[in-house]
């Protein structure tokens, strides 16, 4: 029997598939969409970023080019130069690639250390698209749960090692689940990795919404860092570039010659002048980027601030930051049915649980993620309007005031 496509082996994308809940749902004036299903900034960059941009396009004729296929020599040392200040140790431009978006970083890193057969290990609820890509790549996504605060145990993980395990993969801040792993957490899987022989894969997508001061790890002060960690960073949050697909993996120069392969033969090399808008963005904007950070850290104080109305009716707050509230409902429906429902009921479009979770784990059924960045605190209280108002009927054990 023929094996089917590798596209065949994985699920529909998410985001597409909430998107199509849409059609033919009418919203009247007095009761918009609330659409907290992505986690992607809506507005265009600041003005400054823009008009380097056209400059670049007008003046610059190598940005209409084929460019390094590991990226422009420029943003590699400069986010060399910033991630040695914010991080400590030593780390060379020749150790940054930049990529076409932090899912192609994470897809290149992939290529270079796992093939069909092996087994990458991935805390749940985990973030689809990884999931998604090791599923074509015919590598088996072992579940590790978060449990307790959404938090992975090191202890858990290190029996769910085998021989064919090739790495462990992290995201923080959290996407879905919004929480910020602690850095003795971060460096405990760190150490487990390394006693393995394995890769510790850590994704900071939105690391430049963390709440809090200082670096989140110190993985690079490790002169042999190289030896275990990939790092994974994306441009699109902190300068609204989602649409020039730009970002990074720092990690050893010779996984780097690897990478390269694939990024020759997926699009050759990164956006040229989403690249020069990144080094703009990183060069001047980090009093604007730290009024962004700003804004996030207060939408995610209006979420906690306003959770005891829906506590009240049974729901939990499971995390919340960066970008993310991660909730459990009190409802008997299944959050997959649930959150259709949701756009026709209540005007409101958010990702069900389901679609975090490996099929046939039931926890997936009572979670939702809310992601909050594009709405602001009137908005917040009018989405929990809306969820404190619902009158459905109620799982086994879902109080209700």
């Amino acid at each position: 029997m023929m094996s089917p496509p590798p596209a065949q082996s994985t699920f529909t994308p998410p985001v597409m598939e909430a998107r199509r809940w849409l059609d033919g749902v009418e919203f009247p004036p007095g009761r918009p969409l609330i659409n907290v299903s992505q986690a992607a900034p809506v507005d265009p960059p600041p003005e400054g970023l823009r008009r380097a941009l056209a400059e670049a396009a007008m003046t610059e004729p190598q940005a209409h080019l084929y460019g390094p296929v590991l990226g422009r020599a420029d943003l590699r040392a400069e986010l060399a130069t910033r991630w040695q200040a914010a991080y400590g140790g030593a780390i060379g431009p020749d150790q940054v690639a930049i990529t076409s978006g932090c899912n192609q970083a994470f897809c290149a890193a992939m290529a270079t250390l796992a093939g069909p057969g092996d087994a990458v290990l991935l805390p749940t609820p985990w973030y689809f698209n990884h999931k998604m890509w090791l599923d074509m790549a015919g590598v088996e996504a072992m579940p590790l749960p978060a449990r307790t605060g959404l938090l992975p145990d090191p202890e858990e993980a290190a029996g769910l090692i085998t021989d064919r395990t090739r790495a462990i993969v992290l995201v923080t801040p959290n996407n879905p689940g919004g929480v910020e792993y602690p850095a003795e957490l971060v460096r405990a899987f760190h150490d487990l990795a390394q006693a393995h022989r394995l890769a510790l894969v850590i994704d900071e997508t939105y690391r430049d919404f963390d709440a809090r001061s200082g670096a989140p790890h110190d993985l690079f002060t490790d002169p042999d860092w190289p030896g275990t960690l990939i790092h994974l960073y994306s441009f699109s949050k902190a300068y609204r570039l989602t649409g020039h697909r730009v970002g990074a993996m720092v990690a050893d120069r010779a996984r780097l010659a690897e990478a390269e392969k694939f990024l020759d033969t997926v699009n050759i090399c990164p956006n040229q002048l989403g690249q020069i808008g990144a080094l703009w963005g990183m060069r001047n904007l980090g009093q604007w980027l730290a009024g962004e950070r700003a804004g996030i850290l207060d939408r995610r104080a209006a979420i906690q601030e306003a959770m005891p109305r829906l506590e009240a009716r049974g729901w939990r707050l499971l995390g919340c930051g960066a970008y993310f509230a991660y909730l459990q409902h009190p409802f008997a429906m299944a959050s997959d049915a649930l959150a259709p429902e949701l756009v026709r009921a209540a005007g409101v479009l958010l990702l069900p649980g389901t679609m975090f979770m490996p099929r046939g784990d039931t926890s997936g059924a009572r979670q939702v993620r809310i992601a909050f960045a594009n709405v602001d605190r009137p908005a917040i209280g009018q989405l929990f309007d809306r969820l404190e108002g619902l009158g459905w009927p109620l799982a086994p054990g879902g109080d209700s005031a």
